[in-house]
């Protein structure tokens, strides 16, 4: 049997991720604690065992400052049905097996026990990797591989069903930020332990013309009165451990009225050949 290889560079992910916390940019991670906020108040429930998981910054850590750490690797240290609250941030789009992540997410719920992810979405940096493409092309004739594919929306719901999660919702929403320069965004992706951490990424030096073909090229295509275009997309993942006391469908077949009459219109019977 073959095994599929790493997309992931794990020790390089850490390393990014320690290297960021000398100049943290988290401007994009306080955005997704506001909005993770609203979306619990929303719930109306209290949580007494929260657990956090993954890239977890400051503005995230602060929901809940004395709940426990994991970091997103490939095997969670949990404990079953110990918590009524999984808040995984920032890291599933680096996860090798994403629905194997959501699954022991999952097993750490107790019953009716939320789940809540925030990753980042197919549409993140799409300027970027564009540019890259671009500017490969043209000088080596070929792509590699230098920005982390990300699934999009539809996808990651259905990543939620596959994991075993009742009540599955993926939403998201896109934001475009404007950059003097190249390196000013770069700055800020390091900022926020979001370089290249690929497994398969190339590890020999650059052409010499790279990165001033590269800036040629995105201010060409992606620009705005002078400023690089950049969209970050925010994927919210909601799903809850399954319990009896949820809502459940009805069986097809099962329905007290139909559908016309509940409409109020004429029902036509199908006619066949």
């Amino acid at each position: 049997m073959s095994i599929a290889p790493k997309m992931t560079d794990r020790n390089a992910l850490a390393l990014h991720r320690q290297r960021a916390q000398r100049q943290p940019v988290l401007f994009l991670h306080e955005d997704a604690a506001i909005e993770v906020e609203e979306r619990l108040a929303e719930v109306n429930k209290s949580y007494n065992a929260p657990l956090l998981v993954g890239h977890t910054t400051d503005p995230l850590r602060k929901l809940f400052p004395t709940s426990p750490i994991l970091d997103d690797g490939d095997r969670l240290a949990i404990t079953p049905s110990a918590h009524d609250l999984v808040l995984h941030v920032f890291g599933l789009h680096w996860a090798d097996d994403p629905v194997g992540q959501l699954v022991q997410c999952r097993l750490a719920l107790e019953p009716d026990g939320l789940f809540l992810g925030v990753m980042f979405g197919g549409a993140t940096l799409q300027e970027l990797r564009a540019a890259i493409a671009e500017t490969e092309t043209r000088l080596s004739g070929g792509l590699s591989p230098r920005v982390l594919p990300m699934a999009d929306l539809r996808e990651l719901g259905g990543l939620l069903q596959r994991a075993g999660f009742a009540l599955p919702v993926a939403d998201g929403r896109k934001l475009t930020v404007r950059y003097p320069d190249l390196a000013t965004l770069v700055r800020d992706l390091r900022g926020m332990g979001e370089t290249n951490a690929l497994a398969a990424r190339h590890r020999s030096m650059v052409p010499k013309n790279f990165f001033e073909t590269l800036e040629d090229v995105y201010k060409t295509h992606f620009s705005d009165d002078g400023y690089l275009l950049a969209t970050f997309e925010l994927v919210f993942l909601t799903g809850w451990a399954p319990d009896d006391s949820q809502q459940q469908p009805l069986r097809p077949g099962s329905a007290k009225t139909r559908l016309a009459e509940a409409l109020k219109v004429p029902e036509h019977p199908l006619k066949r050949d």
